[in-house]
């Protein structure tokens, strides 16, 4: 390397330094505050909470979400990477195949009643 060459690598080195050197903290921080406490008779329900197993069929990485035991969605990750969700968008056991969650427009339904 040729002595110009090196005069110009050091003089971009030392214009550089202070300029990495405040980008990496900046002053005047303040610790984040603690969250405040849940409302008063508000508890979580363990049962409202999914539960998710984790299966390994094969080559593929299996997850099973439900909530009360009900399973109402899979999600297949095959070893390419590419994921696809199984979905029981009724409620009746029947599972429809979706490339994504994001794929289109889902109507709100809710189980008024079950026999």
């Amino acid at each position: 390397m040729s002595t110009p060459r090196r005069l110009l690598d050091l003089l971009l080195v030392l214009l550089a330094s202070p300029v990495i050197a405040l980008a990496q903290q900046p002053s005047g921080l303040q610790p984040v505050p603690e969250p405040p406490p849940p409302p008063a008779g508000f508890s979580l329900d363990p049962a409202l909470e999914p539960q998710v197993t984790i299966i390994k069929r094969g080559e593929d990485t299996v997850e099973e979400y439900r909530i009360n035991g009900r399973l109402y969605m899979v999600k297949v990750t095959p070893p390419h990477g590419v994921p696809y969700f199984l979905i029981d968008n009724k409620g009746d056991g029947t599972m429809a195949r979706q490339e994504s969650l994001d794929s289109g427009l889902r109507v709100p339904m809710w189980v008024i009643h079950s026999f």
